[in-house]
């Protein structure tokens, strides 16, 4: 009997992994630019998309990183075991009420 590999990770947290990564590389691209030379001051280095947005996406990017990575992946057997554990307790409540006198069952008392 072969069985199967169970990995830490399941295919969602790769590529929640590859998402984050991207979002952080698009923040680092949003910070990349021209700069200062010997010549004159370039006043672009301390634009708003330098110094807010990109370090804020980057952020958001690390973040999603560490979702992807704490995310707990389901279980394909437990989640098979949970809906058949509910489904057999919903009948057994069934049955249990169709032998009840007086509730209602469909059967006048």
């Amino acid at each position: 009997m072969k069985q199967k590999k169970v990995f830490a990770f399941d295919r969602m947290n790769f590529i929640l992994l590859a998402v984050g990564m991207a979002v952080v590389i698009i923040g680092f691209i949003l910070m990349a630019g021209g700069g200062s030379d010997e010549k004159g001051f370039d006043p672009e280095i301390f634009s708003a998309r330098r110094i807010k947005v990109a370090p804020m996406v980057c952020l958001f990017g690390y973040l999603f990183i560490v979702y992807a990575i704490l995310r707990r992946p389901r279980d394909k057997q437990a989640l098979e075991s949970s809906d058949e554990a509910t489904v057999g307790r919903d009948e057994a409540a069934h049955a249990q009420a169709s032998t009840q006198p007086g509730t209602a069952t469909g059967t006048a008392l």
